[in-house]
């Protein structure tokens, strides 16, 4: 029996049996993966109150990475034949069964994270592809989408800039410090959707748990913090000029409009160049099939249980749990319970790449 260093809906770990493999070859199977927590002075705790994760002392837990490939920064392995194996290593070694027709990649190209905002976050902006190419070194640009796991009463998202303001009237109001007149907002509801392509100002509010998927970088401009300081009792550093040169789109974002599709329980949230990303609900019967379709998915508990095929030995994955589930493992059965109630997944795989 293998420990799985990931606590459960209760808060209790999990004990895995090893992924059946034959002799000399292990088979790659979904992939659950340890999370990296990052702390920060917004953070708090709810990864262990609402997710039900198990945390050392601490109130300012701000992020957990789900799903990394960056650098040093790389998810691996919890359980399992593969246990300790990073997601890099997966990538570079067993590309073609992982990760199917998208197959070869230097690194996974997404990343997906839980925040948990205590505090307001600072305002920020992320390059598009082509401003983040000119780094040094060459990154990657931000484009990403929120979705609301939990919202206090009251807590507010700002996305964009309220209607009429150009760059030069953001750029007046930034520098006089009077950007929160500028910046558009409204109060969220657990189960909304904000899509934030790169170049959009925005802020996470006090009060809010939420999951993001974005593309795998960490160019990040502060624009304004609130005027607060950190832990050292300095204010954090702001990165105007670079800041405004990236900021590209102007006017509102709101929640986005979930579309239906060809299968009920799959309403899809956001369709860009980076990613797919749906919210799944209880199919008839309680079951959902994914994959299939050569290409590899990503998935995240949202609420209730998920249960995956006998096959793979894993435990049922409750609230917070994230799979991903390659392609080389082919069309999967997933059980969603209860199958009459409010069971939801988060689904993120990568957009069909266009031929020709």
């Amino acid at each position: 029996m293998l420990l799985l260093d990931r606590p459960d809906s209760g808060g209790l770990c999990r004990l895995l049996t090893p992924f059946p493999r034959a002799p000399g070859v292990v088979v790659l199977p979904p992939l659950i993966l340890a999370p990296i927590y990052r702390r920060y002075l917004w953070g708090g705790r709810r990864f262990a109150s609402t997710l039900g994760r198990d945390l050392p002392a601490g109130d300012d837990y701000a992020e957990s990475w789900e799903l990394v490939d960056r650098g040093g920064d790389q998810s691996t392995v919890a359980a399992g034949p593969l246990a300790g194996t990073t997601l890099g290593a997966i990538v570079r070694e067993r590309g073609g069964e992982l990760l199917g027709r998208s197959a070869p990649l230097p690194a996974f190209p997404l990343l997906f994270k839980f925040l948990d905002a205590r505090l307001d976050l600072s305002v920020q902006v992320h390059p598009d592809d082509a401003r983040a190419a000119r780094l040094v070194p060459p990154d990657r640009g931000k484009t990403e989408a929120w979705y609301v796991v939990d919202a206090t009463p009251g807590a507010r998202i700002w996305a964009g800039t309220t209607p009429g303001t150009d760059a030069a009237a953001f750029a007046a109001a930034l520098r006089a410090g009077r950007v929160a007149d500028v910046l558009h907002s409204f109060t969220p509801r657990p189960g909304d959707c904000v899509f934030v392509p790169a170049g959009t100002v925005h802020a996470i509010g006090a009060g809010l748990l939420v999951a993001e998927i974005q593309q795998s970088s960490d160019v990040t401009y502060r624009l304004h913090d609130w005027n607060r300081v950190g832990s050292d009792g300095k204010a954090r550093p702001l990165h105007l000029e670079a800041g405004l040169e990236a900021v590209t789109r102007f006017g509102p974002v709101g929640p986005v409009a979930p579309e239906t599709s060809a299968d009920s329980a799959v309403h899809r949230l956001v369709t860009c160049d980076s990613f797919v990303f749906d919210e799944v609900r209880h199919g008839a019967g309680g079951a959902w099939h994914v994959g299939g379709d050569d290409g590899c998915h990503f998935l995240a508990v949202i609420a209730g249980t998920v249960r995956l095929e006998d096959r793979w030995s894993l435990p049922p994955l409750g609230r917070g749990t994230c799979v991903l589930v390659p392609a080389a493992a082919g069309r999967q059965q997933i059980a969603m319970e209860p199958a009459g109630g409010d069971a939801r997944v988060l689904h993120v795989a990568l957009p069909h790449r266009p031929t020709g």
